[in-house]
């Protein structure tokens, strides 16, 4: 009867590594926002997608509901790929 060696015909999941992480200052480098200077909020990683402050707006029409009884246009930021940014500072 044969061994099974360890590690052999497993799969392990890593964490991708990334130039840049939550709190860093990133300069974005192509698309309709370029040029803009922010922080990074959130990485992420299975997406390969991050969130930097006051970058890449959109506008959410929200229904009134018990927690938000005013309702109306919400403006948030949507996550942009990670290889848009560079890093400008380390946080």
């Amino acid at each position: 009867m044969a061994k099974k060696r360890a590690g052999k015909g497993t799969t392990k999941k890593t964490r991708p590594k990334f130039h840049v992480k939550r709190g860093d200052r990133v300069e974005v480098i192509t698309g309709e926002w370029k040029g803009a200077q922010g922080v990074i909020r959130a990485v992420l990683a299975e997406s390969e997608r991050v969130i930097v402050e006051g970058v890449n707006m959109r506008r959410r029409i929200q229904r009134k509901t018990p927690t938000n009884p005013e309702g109306g246009i919400i403006e948030r930021e949507v996550p942009i790929h990670i290889s848009n940014v560079r890093l400008i500072e380390r946080g």
